[in-house]
């Protein structure tokens, strides 16, 4: 059967450009709603440590369960667009009702239907990426959608930060009446992002195996690095997933980033200025690793992405005032860049092409699950001991997970 190929925006499949797009909208929502969170939580609400722990865990946590049945669906039904904006749907509606939350119960309802929707889109839009695209495009791919993540995400902070500027100034805490603005003005970022998936198409393959987003794809270049079968997975994607479940163990929420900051002595409109910056170098890093692991292998880029967090946590134990702190989330954003696309192109390389719903679902699932146990841990670590403990824990961990990733998973 012949397939016609779509015409390329800036070089790209048209379907990575506008999930892309997807993804910037949804994260300058979700940051300048979001990201102040643990913020919102401790000096509002006056939540302990461990409650913001537990809800950013249980948040995450139990709505990775349905990622994992949403992946295998995605495998099920041949069709990944349709779980994506549903997912998308329901984060959106979601977002509005933290205008009105007074307790943090009812935060935890918001942010458990936020990361439900997270939940349901994640598997099958990732699953949409790697199915659009050449296997040896896959690390840009997943590099390019990182970084208009990204971007979407600095520029909501950019946008959160001026707000706070216009409404607060310098105040070291957050006040309520800047919040609900920030939460206003966030949703509309989110409404746009649903319209975007009107350019999106399903990536249909073939007679002859070829993909219906790019048809210069053949029939053998799908997946040649996996071992794996077309009824199971090979036992480096397994590897895999329990080396992230040590790694994930110890990288809690990133709200105890956040309430370090402030430990330190930053105000809310400096932290704001910080993770634009962090968010900055992630957007900057995160194509290039992708096309470097395109030619030098996946494993070696997510190696160094751990070995950069593990440095940059070690770093956050020890700050001790505000301009380390600046550093420490460039560095971060550098872990970020390195990483999180990378790894999720790995995946792909690691499984049969019909289970790539099903193995995203398993990966995230795994990565949100062991944020709940994370994050309490890291909130009792900062309890019982210091507000150093989490970060020395979270950089023991990743120099094992390191370890694990060289001796056990090969490419």
């Amino acid at each position: 059967m012949q397939v016609t190929e779509r015409k390329r925006i800036f070089g790209l499949n048209p379907n990575i450009f506008f999930l892309g797009l997807v993804s910037f909208l949804t994260d300058v929502s979700s940051e300048m709603i979001f990201t102040l969170l643990p913020l919102f939580l401790a000096n509002i609400l006056g939540a302990a440590t461990v409650i913001i722990g537990f809800v950013e865990g249980v948040a995450e946590s139990t709505a990775s369960l349905l990622r994992i049945f949403s992946g295998w669906l995605s495998d099920r039904l041949g069709k990944r667009k349709a779980l994506a904006i549903i997912g998308y749907g329901l984060s959106t509606v979601a977002k509005p009702f933290m205008y009105i939350a007074t307790t943090w119960g009812l935060v935890l309802g918001v942010r458990f239907a936020d990361r439900l929707g997270k939940g349901v889109r994640t598997a099958p839009r990732d699953a949409l990426v790697a199915d659009s695209v050449l296997p040896e495009q896959r690390g840009k791919a997943f590099g390019f959608h990182r970084a208009m993540d990204t971007t979407g995400a600095a520029l909501g902070l950019v946008f959160a930060a001026i707000v706070v500027f216009f409404l607060q100034r310098g105040t070291l805490e957050l006040i309520r009446g800047t919040y609900q603005w920030l939460v206003l003005i966030g949703i509309i970022p989110a409404v746009l992002a649903l319209f975007m998936f009107f350019f999106v198409r399903e990536a249909r393959k073939s007679s002859s195996g070829q993909n219906d987003s790019d048809s210069k794809v053949s029939p053998s270049s799908f997946d040649r690095s996996s071992s794996g079968t077309k009824t199971g997975f090979d036992n480096r994607f397994k590897l895999f997933l329990g080396i992230m479940f040590l790694f994930t163990l110890g990288n809690s929420s990133d709200a105890f980033l956040i309430l370090r900051a402030q430990n330190v002595g930053n105000c809310v409109l400096y932290i704001l200025l910080m993770l634009i910056l962090f968010n900055v170098v992630y957007a900057t890093v995160s194509i290039p690793a992708g096309v470097l692991s395109d030619k030098l292998g996946r494993r070696r880029i997510i190696v160094l992405g751990w070995l950069v967090y593990a440095l940059t946590y070690l770093g956050f134990a020890l700050a001790s005032s505000s301009w380390q702190i600046w550093f420490l989330f460039a560095f971060y954003g550098v872990y970020y860049g390195l990483a999180e696309g990378v790894a999720r192109a790995f995946v792909a390389d690691l499984v049969p092409e019909d289970r790539r719903g099903t193995a995203y679902g398993l990966f995230h699932g795994i990565v949100g699950i062991t944020l709940l146990p994370a994050s309490i841990i890291a909130g009792w670590l900062w309890q019982a001991f210091n507000s150093a403990a989490p970060f020395y824990f979270g950089a023991g961990l990743a120099f094992l997970a390191m370890i694990g990733l060289l001796a056990l998973v090969c490419e």
